[in-house]
This record gives structure tokens, sequence and C-alpha cells, in this order.
């Protein structure tokens, strides 16, 4: 069966998708983290939100399962960590950190049309340029998303085009 049979099998309920244990980590508790915790549970994300100010997931509502730790737990290559906040004073501290880890993708919300703190911050505490380099920045799929709900989904399709090896949107190879 190629992969496009299997992947319609599965769209129409034929067959289970295989199975990959994958983690999603956001970092720091927003709202869009929130949003990207339930929706990549849904995706078949193993979920954790990693706060390191200690106030747990707040007002967040979390899908069941989801960890909520703070302090970084071992990630190895199938984690993909999503830093939902540039503002926080722990931001280099909290990348150096992820950085230490073998983790599949590392990126960090913000505008696009500016250097991104992290740059600076990774610099100043001596990361070397090649371990900054595994930093994305902007993440996910330029779809115009607005609302925490829109940047979820626009950070995740991405995830998914990367780890697929796609580049995302509409444009397919014939």
């Amino acid at each position: 069966m190629s992969d496009t049979d299997a992947a319609c099998a599965v769209a129409h309920g034929e067959a289970a998708p295989e199975p990959e244990q994958r983690t999603l980590v956001a970092v720091f508790r927003t709202p869009v983290a929130g949003f990207l915790l339930r929706y990549g549970a849904d995706l078949g994300y193993r979920t954790l939100l990693f706060e390191p100010d200690g106030g747990g997931a707040g007002e967040l509502d979390l899908p069941a399962g989801t960890g909520v730790v703070d302090s970084l737990p071992v990630l190895d290559a199938t984690a993909d960590v999503v830093v939902s906040s540039h503002h926080r004073d722990e931001l280099g501290t909290v990348l150096r950190d992820v950085l230490a880890h073998p983790v599949r993708w590392v990126g960090v919300m913000g505008n696009p049309r500016q250097v991104g703190p992290h740059v600076a911050a990774l610099r100043e505490l001596g990361v070397p340029e090649a371990e900054i380099g595994r930093v994305h920045r902007p993440i996910g799929l330029n779809i115009g998303s607005r609302t925490p709900p829109e940047i979820a989904i626009a950070v995740l399709a991405g995830l998914l085009a990367d780890r697929n090896g796609r580049h995302g949107g509409f444009e397919f190879a014939a």
C-alpha cells in the first residue's frame, strides 16, 4: 500500500494511524500555550507545560494527561518545544537548558520583522552560534493568525509540515 493509500485509509477510518511517540512542550503559561497543548493532544502528542515560575497551569484549560512542571525534564529527539513568549526574563536560560537536550525542534514565538531577544540572551550565556541556530523564529505557517487558537493552529501545522519534510502551504509537487 502506498503512503497516499495508507493516509486515505486512515482519513476514512478504515485503518489506524501508525503510533509515534511524540512530545509537545509548551514553555510558559500563555493562552497560546493552552491551545497548543489542547490541539497537540488531539494530534497525538504527549503534552507538557513547562512553567519555570512554579505557578502551574493557572487558568489554562489543559487536556487530561498534560504534565505541568516547573523544572525541565529530560527531553529526547521526539520532543518539539514551543516557547510561547519572548518577553520573559528567563527566556535565555530556558532556551539554553532546552538546547542541552537532543530535541527534534525548538522555536520561539515573536514578530518576524524584529530580531528575537533570544539571540542576545543566548550569546550572553555563552551558547555557541550553532546551538543558537537550532532555534526557529518565526514559527508556524504564515496564515495571518491573530488570536491564540489561530496562532496555535499555525504553529502546529508548521510543526507537522517540518516533521513530514514539507514546506507547508498549498503548493503541492506533482
